[in-house]
């Protein structure tokens, strides 16, 4: 898939670059930065100009990254297209990273930037951070690194299935956890476990190369372990890895005994005296498994009417996305897994890609994405790039209490009964996934503290956190199934320690959903003043703009989670 360069809103041209400017064309790239170099900085404003000048070539430079990255993972067993993301990867990114890392140290040596004010203090600590971190030698590494994460989604993408006399994708198959039919279940799970199984070794291996060679990119930049850097790597400047375990503990107090309840309640409703992993995902709200759209054309039509209950400019917002083709929804063959939201940064747009089929729980993913959409067309009119992306902590806010904002308009596009079960999944879910996130995040800080770990370890300390956060779901005699089980959840592999956001953002989310059920208007008018705030502004400012408090606290944790299963208890 292309993404157009001429979309029917306003873009605006280039001020400084030539209008066909390349950034395949490495002498003009060095060229452009070379000229950026060479400018007098005397005070803020030609500092500023110079960032928008800078802007420029960031945007050509990363816009030529997404394109291809969107045509990789909307077609993985494309070889062309396959080899032209990696081509990039490896030529024009390692240039960029080196030339961006002097247009870095001259800004952090520009004394004129004391003079820009308050709106440039995340943007500061972000350069400062980046230009700590650069290492030269790193700069294969990193582009080794992208190369062992196409590797994975060219594996997991394309996988295929034959269940029940179909040729199924794993979405596809997924979807069929949700039967009523136990059998139905049980036999989508194991095939599920057996096409993993088919990949295991191959991705403990990529696995184990991905590891190593984090390792050796941490060690390079001064740092003992591969966590400590990714924490500063991600610009974490509000939260640590203590943080993040008070999280853990939190959900494990108040997240656990909150699942262990939901438990009881569904193995009465079930008829089964213990919940195996293919009880988890059937809905208790409904006769059966909801078909809410069955085409890519049902799913856009739902969408624009949800979004359109919610506030009638998130449906025009969303119709730029329909016209302008920057939507790739449905699972098919070759697809990569997962679903993502990629802004072009050329032309200022989001890019929404989903594998939908057509259940409910991927009306709940078009929100998310579709919140992350609207994050990057408020910002857009921001010229300079750095300013425009919010951290990511707050870019999941956006998505999260867009789900919860659509969930409370679900009426608008069901009928009662199914508006009904429909939320109610999304809130169970929603309470399990908390669950999921600590697991996934305290996996991932055991791995990289423990860098020398055997497979058999890691196997072993998977078990013990699923066994933490999950005790009521009975997985005797599935031990070897649910070894491998963390193979398919791709920011391990893909993002590295991208998922406690998912975490602080949802207890974030949860409090805007609150205010809005009091007051829709306010909340919208709040919501979306601070998404346009872009990264100007702390994280905790961000969150406290949106009507919400930031942190992991224990007490703030209880309070949403107790407000949710309030609410899903009325439902039920």
């Amino acid at each position: 898939m292309s993404v157009t360069t001429t979309p029917d809103v306003d873009v605006a041209p280039p001020r400084w670059l030539p209008a066909d400017f390349d950034p395949t064309d490495l002498e003009a790239l060095r060229a452009a930065v070379g000229k950026l170099l060479a400018r007098e900085l005397p005070d803020a404003g030609a500092l500023e100009a110079w960032l928008v000048d800078w802007s420029e070539v960031l945007a050509a430079v990363q816009a030529g990254q997404t394109r291809r990255r969107i045509a990789m993972t909307c077609d993985t067993s494309d070889e062309a297209l396959r080899k032209a993301h990696l081509d990039y990867e490896r030529t024009v990114i390692p240039e960029w990273t080196r030339l961006q890392d002097k247009l870095n140290r001259r800004y952090v040596k520009c004394e004129a930037r004391g003079e820009l004010g308050p709106r440039y203090r995340t943007f500061d600590l972000r350069t400062e951070a980046v230009v700590e971190l650069f290492r030269d030698e790193n700069v294969e590494l990193e582009a080794q690194d992208v190369e062992l994460r196409t590797r994975y989604a060219g594996i997991t993408g394309g996988r295929r299935i034959a269940f029940r006399g179909a040729d199924c994708t794993t979405q596809q198959v997924v979807a069929r956890l949700e039967e009523r039919d136990r059998g139905v279940r049980e036999e989508a799970y194991r095939a599920l476990a057996a096409a993993r199984a088919a990949d295991a070794d191959t991705l403990e291996t990529l696995f184990d190369e991905m590891r190593v060679l984090r390792g050796r990119i941490a060690r390079n930049a001064g740092f003992p372990d591969f966590r400590d850097f990714a924490f500063r790597a991600m610009q974490r400047f509000d939260y640590g890895p203590g943080e993040c375990f008070a999280f853990h503990d939190a959900v494990e107090r108040t997240v656990v005994p909150a699942l262990a309840r939901r438990a009881e309640r569904r193995k009465r409703l079930l008829g089964v005296d213990r919940l195996r992993p293919w009880d988890m995902a059937v809905d208790l709200h409904s006769d059966g498994p909801l078909q809410p759209f069955r085409d890519e054309e049902g799913y856009v039509a739902l969408g624009r009417t949800l979004f359109g209950a919610v506030d009638p400019v998130f449906a025009e917002e969303f119709d730029v996305l329909v016209r302008n083709g920057l939507l790739d929804l449905m699972s098919r063959p070759g697809k990569a897994t997962g679903g993502y939201n990629a802004t072009v940064a050329d032309i200022r747009l989001p890019f929404m890609f989903i594998n939908a089929v057509g259940r409910s729980k991927d009306v709940r993913t078009l929100l998310h994405e579709g919140g992350h959409a609207f994050h990057t067309l408020l910002t857009r009119d921001e010229p300079v790039l750095g300013l425009s992306r919010a951290p990511i902590e707050f870019c999941e806010v956006a998505s999260m209490a867009m789900e919860f904002m659509g969930m409370e308009r679900f009426g608008a596009a069901f009928p009662p009964d199914e508006a009904r079960a429909a939320a109610a999944s999304l809130m169970e879910e929603r309470l399990g996934v908390l669950a999921w996130i600590a697991t996934v995040d305290a996996f991932q800080h055991w791995i990289y503290t423990h860098p020398d770990h055997s497979r058999e370890e890691r196997a072993a300390q998977w078990a013990s956190l699923r066994e933490r956060f999950t005790p009521h779901v009975d997985t005797e005699g599935l031990e070897d199934i649910r070894a491998t089980e963390w193979h398919d959840q791709l920011h391990i592999f893909r993002t590295p320690f991208y998922y406690i956001e998912y975490g602080l953002a949802l207890v974030g989310a949860m409090q805007v959903w609150r205010r809005f059920r009091d007051d829709p208007a306010a909340t919208i008018a709040d919501y979306r003043d601070a998404l346009a705030l872009g990264a100007t502004r702390p994280l905790p400012d961000l969150f406290a703009a949106a009507g919400a408090r930031f942190g992991p606290d224990a007490a703030l944790l209880k309070e949403v989670v107790d407000d949710l299963v309030e609410r899903l208890e009325a439902l039920d």
